[in-house]
Parts: structure tokens; C-alpha cells; sequence
């Protein structure tokens, strides 16, 4: 069954251009010139019931903008948008209890409230049986261990902690579909790892469909098996996590600290990316050399620090970019027949 079926969907929007010469006089004020900008072009895909979608794309891509046409917060200029059956521009309220939103940078939770009775006010508001609600938070809470400061005010909880709680928060109704936005945004490394077991979890248990957008690869790489990337209100790529890893998602970026400055050894895989004193940064394509086997060939031994992270999820993009336009210049010259 499709949780999520898009077709042909377009938005414009029109802004108000900036004139030469004209900031601060009375024609700009009372006949201010406008332009349209397109922020979603033809866009189609669709999303089967409990699989968990990657929906990424540079700052501007148009993310956004869909998923607002998804949850029938604005209305398409164009195509059809359907989650679980639902028109979200003619049947918003229907749809709002068979769906979830988690924002990592904007907060639905009152903060002077404890997230015991934030649960209890989302609960009311889905006209959910006091009963009924009590057993889903202590279910809920239990799977997301709050007990600890399930009764302390919001405001005083750390940002992993609130997070917790707004997952928890957008699963008292339990929705069918839950639609992520940046949701490990400012966590530390731990925390990360336990929010996204939580989404797993989720996702293993309710079957809940999951619709991920975020600039960590580290959400996508270990959450999804589908990734969708947009620009300029686009699908770039639609393709298989498995295919991406393969291609896009072989480089490390590795930051050494070294107890004294050493020439860095010119091996096939590892690029010196910058270098200075004993601080060094480098690429280790680790389809070509283990990172273990990198960190030994740079000198385990000389090092003071060392840090270990991914490529840029932008960085990824522009290779998919290039990847592209070179596939599309060979196959402008390639004789035809």
C-alpha cells in the first residue's frame, strides 16, 4: 500500500524583486515590481507504508516546500498530492490525526509544561479517552525512557531529552505516517545513535512510514533504505541507500593532530586535502584503503588527536551533480546507431 503519492506536483511563489536604484522611493513602495520564483517543478514519487524515506537536498532545494504540500499546510499550484488517501488540501483536519511532524529546530512542546502534561494536551487535542492516554504515555514513556524527567518542566530538560520527548509527543496518536525534519540536529554523538535506535524502533514496531529530511549522513546512512535528493525544486536522484553507499558514500574526512610535523605519505586513496604545521586534513576513500590501514600509513604512533567524520552531505550532491551532467556530455557526443 502507498503511504505517500505525489504526481506531477508544482509550486510557485511570488516575491518582491529588488530594484536598482530604488530602495527607499515612493514608486518601489507603492508599485513594488514582483517576480516568481518556482520552488517545486514536476515533481512525482510515491512512498510505500512502512518504508523509511531520505528526502535531502541543499539549503533552498524546495525540502520544504513539499513537505508543507504534504501536510496541507499550503496548497500545490499544480499535480496531486496524496498521504494515505487523503487530499491534505481538501481534508487537512482528517489527515492531521493520521500523521506526526518532529521539527529538531522548532519546539511543539510548551516549555514551562512537564512532558507528562504536554501528553496529556496533545492527547486531548486527538480527542484520545483519558484512559486510553494514560496507557499510550506509560507505554511510550517506558520505549523512550522518560520516567526519568518525565515530570520535570521542558525548559529544564538537555536537548536530547527534549527531543525524546518530541517524538514521544507526535506518537500519542499514533500516525501512520511521521514526517522528520532535521531531527538530530545539535545532539552529540550519542545522543545521535540513541535517536535514531528510537526511530528504528519505531518504524520496526508501528510500522511507521518515515519521511526523513537532514544534512547528516550519518541519519540517512543508518535509517534509510530509499534516498530521494532535490535542487532547484527537482528530483535529482531517486535511488536505493545501497547503490549511494556504494558510489557517494566510500569517503571519510580524517583530522590529525600529530605530535610533530611529518610529510604525509603519498598513497593511492588518501588525499591531503590541507596541511599545516602538524595539523593535517584528509580525504580516505575507503573503497580503496580501510581506514585502519590510512591511520597506520599516516603514523598511528605521531598522533596527538584525531578526528573521523563524513563528507559534507553538499559535497555529495555536487559529485551526484557532476556525475550527471558528465553522463549527460557523453551521451551528447556518442554517435547515434
Amino acid at each position: 500500500m502507498q503511504a505517500i503519492r505525489v504526481e506531477a506536483l508544482t509550486k510557485t511563489f511570488r516575491v518582491r524583486r529588488k530594484e536598482k536604484g530604488m530602495r527607499g522611493s515612493i514608486k518601489a513602495i507603492l508599485r513594488p515590481q514582483t517576480e516568481e520564483i518556482r520552488a517545486v517543478h514536476g515533481v512525482s514519487f510515491e512512498v510505500e507504508e512502512g518504508e523509511m524515506l531520505a528526502f535531502i537536498g541543499p539549503n533552498g532545494a524546495g525540502k520544504s516546500t513539499k513537505i508543507m504540500m504534504l501536510t496541507g499546510i499550503i496548497d500545490p499550484a499544480g499535480g496531486r498530492v496524496e498521504v494515505l488517501g487523503i487530499d491534505p488540501t481538501k481534508k487537512r483536519r482528517q489527515l492531521a490525526y493520521q500523521i506526526g511532524t518532529v521539527f529538531g529546530q522548532k519546539e511543539q512542546l510548551w516549555t514551562h509544561l512537564t512532558p507528562y502534561d504536554n501528553f496529556r494536551f496533545f492527547g486531548a487535542i486527538y480527542d484520545i479517552p483519558d484512559e486510553e492516554m494514560e496507557h499510550r504515555i506509560g507505554e511510550l514513556a517506558e520505549r523512550f525512557e522518560l520516567h526519568e524527567f518525565i515530570n520535570t518542566p521542558v525548559r529544564n530538560l538537555s536537548l536530547g531529552q527534549r527531543i525524546r520527548c518530541e517524538i514521544v509527543a507526535s506518537l500519542i496518536h499514533r500516525p501512520k505516517v511521521l514526517f522528520l525534519d532535521e531531527p538530530t540536529i545539535g545532539l552529540d554523538p550519542v545522543v545521535k545513535e540513541q535517536i535514531r535506535n528510537l526511530i528504528r524502533q519505531m518504524n520496526r514496531e508501528y510500522n511507521t512510514t518515515i519521511f526523513l529530511t537532514s544534512h547528516d549522513v550519518g541519519d540517512i546512512e543508518k535509517l534509510c533504505k530509499r534516498i530521494i535528493i532535490v535542487n532547484d525544486g527537482q528530483i535529482v536522484l531517486d535511488d536505493s541507500m545501497e547503490h549511494l553507499k556504494y558510489h557517494y558514500l566510500h569517503k571519510k574526512i580524517v583530522e590529525v593532530k600529530m605530535q610533530e610535523e611529518t610529510k604525509l605519505p603519498q598513497v593511492a586513496g588518501i588525499t591531503v586535502l590541507k596541511q599545516k604545521g602538524s595539523h593535517a586534513r584528509l580525504e580516505v576513500d575507503t573503497g580503496a584503503v580501510e581506514i585502519g590501514d590510512a591511520l597506520r600509513q599516516i603514523n598511528v604512533e605521531n598522533m596527538e588527536d584525531i578526528n573521523i567524520s563524513n563528507v559534507p552531505l553538499e559535497n555529495i550532491i555536487m559529485e551526484i551533480y557532476r556525475a550527471k551532467d558528465r553522463q549527460q556530455a557523453k551521451s551528447a557526443v556518442e554517435p547515434v546507431g
